[in-house]
């Protein structure tokens, strides 16, 4: 193999490794079908409204968010779920009740991540776990977050 063809070789693996860690950042909409389809709609009472508003202020609709805590756990994903509590980073002492590793909650699949938003939701009597959902979403009207969207 000559360098030009090594060299394209390298390049065309760095590319693919590249767009693997690529994040993905969803519409407004895409995540109204998603979470729509995921049963989220009046999950334990909150309309999607109050799902599409908490995404957007945890993680700006990135899968692939992260945020150091001062206490040294780490918020991932869309909807920015702890490794203290939720899920598993390395560490034994992590509690996971998600029973999920975090680098699943970083994924375009939302599965996991919708998974373990409803335990939270259903294990702490609400959406007060995120503060972003506290200070921007709660008791708002909130129907704007779904208007111009097809949900099905």
């Amino acid at each position: 193999m000559g360098l030009g063809m090594r060299a394209a070789a390298i390049l065309a693996l760095v590319g693919c490794l590249a767009t693997v860690t690529e994040s993905k950042v969803y519409t407004r909409c895409k995540l109204a079908k998603i979470f729509s389809r995921a049963g989220l709609d009046n999950y334990e009472g909150f309309s999607l409204g109050n799902w599409i508003c908490m995404a957007y202020y945890e993680s700006h609709y990135n899968t692939t968010a992260q945020t150091v805590l001062e206490d040294g756990s780490i918020d991932y994903g869309i909807f920015q779920i702890n490794s203290f509590t939720w899920c598993r980073r390395a560490k034994t002492q992590e509690k996971n009740h998600c029973h999920v590793a975090c680098s699943a909650l970083l994924t375009d699949d939302l599965t996991d991540a919708i998974i373990c938003a409803k335990k939270i939701v259903k294990d702490t009597q609400g959406m007060n776990y995120w503060q972003g959902w506290k200070k921007h979403c709660e008791g708002k009207e909130l129907s704007e977050w779904k208007k111009g969207c097809e949900v099905s």
